[in-house]
């Protein structure tokens, strides 16, 4: 069954959960614990990268560890509210009946699993920070669940809402569903791709793309 099996990899943040208000959060009480000034509307920019390479782009290159640290466990003490809707949920089943799925995130593997909870039987593969070498836009992530599922190019699709999502699948020669409830920038006015109005089109847009 090698080649002929095909997969549809999920970006997280943006795409199957709306995690802004977390974040929000989670960086006034950084700034607030640690005496610091970031701003949002700066972060926001980079949101899709890992951690570190957020605060390089913003400028900040002192206390980097120390940083994500006191960010990572101030969202965890309010992930409460950060779940897979239902209406994503019903569509995901809908999809696992035919494809297999993944889950390719900069979000930290503790988060995560924190957030799928028994959603993550739905995903044959979650990959992390914790399991690249390189974050996106590289596309490692990818690679490994290629070489790991043995699928062909042909047979993956992977649904981001960022510019890093985009650059990784590009790199990695797959197709690209762009979602547009996610947290895009106007990169992708410039660029001809397919953008989803809603996580309920991937049904029908999956089947056309894998025909």
């Amino acid at each position: 069954m090698g080649g002929k099996k095909k997969i549809i990899v999920f970006d997280l943040d943006g795409v199957l959960i709306n995690s802004k208000k977390n974040m929000q959060l989670s960086l006034k009480l950084t700034n607030k614990a640690l005496g610091l000034n970031i701003s949002f509307k700066n972060y926001e920019k980079y949101i899709g990268l890992p951690f570190n390479i957020i605060l390089e782009n913003i400028g900040i290159k002192k206390n980097q560890k120390l940083i994500e640290k006191t960010y990572k466990n101030f969202s965890l003490k309010n992930l409460k509210q950060t779940c897979i809707e239902k209406n994503i949920k019903k569509v995901l089943k809908k999809l696992k009946k035919k494809y297999d799925l993944a889950v390719f995130t900069s979000k930290d593997k503790t988060r995560t699993l924190r957030i799928l909870k028994k959603e993550k039987n739905l995903f044959n593969y979650i990959i992390t920070p914790e399991d690249v070498d390189y974050g996106k836009p590289n596309p490692q992530g990818l690679k490994i669940i290629k070489s790991t599922g043995k699928y062909e190019k042909k047979n993956m699709i992977y649904i981001g809402d960022s510019e890093y999502d985009y650059l990784a699948a590009k790199k990695m020669k797959i197709k690209y569903l762009h979602a547009t409830w996610g947290y895009s920038s106007n990169f992708f006015k410039k660029i001809d791709i397919y953008k989803l109005k809603k996580f309920q089109e991937i049904e029908e847009v999956s089947l056309k793309l894998f025909q």
